[in-house]
């Protein structure tokens, strides 16, 4: 009896390595045509690319009024970044991340020699 039950499990492991090596080679050959015909890449950057985050929603997550000065944007930023520090356990990346884009994203806007959060360029021609 139990040769018989070894054999049934031997056959089913058997089985089971020949359809798991089947659909490694199938979705192997699928990458490949895939990364020739360029697919890859047109997914990943449609994922890198997304949308800038907006001065208001900076203003926002920085909980400033309009207009900030540089020196308070980095009065706000110092403050919520240490208060998510990871350090102490009790912080979160993700939350210093948002912390940071909105940092940059205000920095930029105030700066007219770099584009606006939004992707326009800034009016250089004010004094």
């Amino acid at each position: 009896m139990s040769g018989q039950v070894a054999r049934l499990i031997a056959n089913i492991v058997v089985a089971g390595a020949g359809v798991v090596s089947k659909a490694f080679v199938q979705a192997y050959q699928q990458a490949i045509i895939n990364a020739k015909s360029g697919k890859t890449v047109a997914s990943t950057a449609s994922v890198s690319l997304k949308a800038k985050m907006s001065k208001e929603q900076a203003l926002e997550v920085l909980n400033l009024k309009a207009n900030p000065s540089a020196a308070e944007i980095e009065k706000q930023f110092e403050r919520y970044f240490k208060a998510n520090d990871t350090a102490g356990g009790g912080g979160s990346y993700y939350l210093q991340s948002k912390i940071f884009r909105a940092k940059e994203a205000l920095l930029k806007a105030d700066d007219p020699a770099q584009p606006a959060a939004d992707g326009s360029k800034a009016d250089t021609t004010k004094p």
